[in-house]
C-alpha cells in the first residue's frame, strides 16, 4: 500500500489461515502481475515517473498519527532514495531507505526495491525489513520477487487512470504474506500539506483482498512523490495519517552515510545470499 504500509503490512501476525473469514479470499491465491525482465532495460534503476520519482539522494519526512488501541500514536516516516541499485529477478532496481518512528523512537527500518519499464510503470521488487526495540536491532526478515514464491507488482503505473482494474503491488506468501493491491480513486484533486498546497493531485486507494471496507489513500503530487496518507472504510484499524513536512537534497557526507547504513542492512539479510550484492552507481549510469 502506501510507503508506511509496506512496514505496517510485514508486521502482520505469522499465523495466516488459508481463507481470511467472511472474504473467501485466500492469501495463497491472489491476482498477481508477471515480471517480465525484457521490459526493462539497462536503466531500470532510474525511476522518473512523474507520480513517483526517485532520485537518488531525496529524502522525503511525513509526520502524522496512526492509532493503536484507540490511542493516537505520534508517527514519523523517512523516505529516503539511496544510490545502491540491485538485481532481483532478472532486474536491476533502486534501494530506497524508509525508516518508520513511532513516538519518536525508530521502531522499522527497511531497504525497499523499485525499477522502472520501458512504458514508465515503477515495480516493486521486494523488501528487507528490520525491527527494533528501543532502536536496538532485534532481527529482520526479507522478500525478494522471483524467491520462495515473493512476485513483483506494479507501485505505480505510468499513466494513472480512473476506472481502471486494481493492480498487485507485489505478493510474498505466509508468513510474510504481502498481499496489498491499489487502484487509481480519483485525479485532478487539490491537497495541502505543511510543504505546500499541489493541484492535479492523484488518488490511490490501497487495499488487502482480505480485509473488506480497510483502505488506505495516498495523495501524489507530480513530480514530488505522495505528500499525504489517508484511510477510509469502518474497518480501517490504524486509521493512519501522514503529510509531507520536508523535502531535501543529501549532500555527498550525507550521501556516504546513508550507503554505509545500507550496505550494513544488505550484510544483515540472509536471503541476499542469494543475489547479486547491491552496488553503487557509476559516473556513466
Amino acid at each position: 500500500m502506501t510507503i508506511s504500509r509496506i512496514v505496517l503490512a510485514a508486521a502482520a501476525s505469522l499465523i495466516v489461515p488459508a481463507a481470511s473469514a467472511g472474504t473467501g479470499v485466500s492469501l495463497l491465491d491472489v491476482p498477481t502481475e508477471t515480471l517480465d525482465p525484457s521490459s526493462f532495460d539497462q536503466t531500470s534503476f532510474q525511476v522518473t515517473n512523474e507520480w513517483l520519482p526517485l532520485k537518488p539522494g531525496t529524502r522525503l519526512v511525513y509526520k502524522g498519527v496512526t492509532m493503536e488501541d484507540d490511542e493516537q500514536i505520534p508517527h514519523t516516516e523517512i523516505f529516503t532514495v539511496t544510490d545502491l541499485t540491485k538485481v532481483i529477478d532478472g532486474v536491476r532496481a533502486v534501494a530506497v531507505s524508509d525508516k518508520d518512528y513511532r513516538a519518536e523512537v525508530m521502531i522499522e527500518s527497511e531497504l525497499v526495491f523499485f525499477a522502472q519499464d520501458k512504458e514508465g510503470n515503477v515495480w516493486h521488487l521486494g523488501q528487507y525489513r528490520e525491527t527494533y526495540d528501543e532502536e536496538e536491532f532485534v532481527g529482520g526478515r526479507a522478500w525478494l520477487s522471483g524467491l520462495e514464491g515473493a512476485k513483483a507488482g506494479i507501485m505505480m503505473k505510468a499513466k494513472p487512470t480512473p476506472g481502471t482494474p486494481s493492480y498487485s503491488e507485489g505478493y510474498a506468501p505466509p508468513p510474510y504474506k504481502w498481499v496489498d493491491r491499489a487502484q487509481v480513486d480519483k485525479v485532478g484533486e487539490k491537497t495541502c500539506v505543511p510543504m505546500r498546497c499541489y493541484e492535479d493531485v492523484l488518488v490511490t486507494d490501497e487495499f488487502e483482498p482480505h480485509k473488506p471496507d480497510a483502505h488506505q489513500l495516498k495523495f501524489y503530487a507530480k513530480g514530488v512523490g505522495f505528500v499525504r496518507v489517508g484511510w477510509r472504510g469502518e474497518k480501517e484499524a490504524e486509521r493512519e495519517t501522514l503529510e509531507l513536512v520536508k523535502v531535501e537534497q543529501l549532500g555527498p557526507d550525507e550521501m556516504a552515510e546513508l550507503r554505509a547504513e545500507a550496505l550494513m542492512h544488505e550484510a544483515r539479510a540472509n536471503t541476499y545470499s542469494r543475489t547479486p550484492p547491491a552496488e553503487p552507481m557509476t559516473s556513466g549510469e
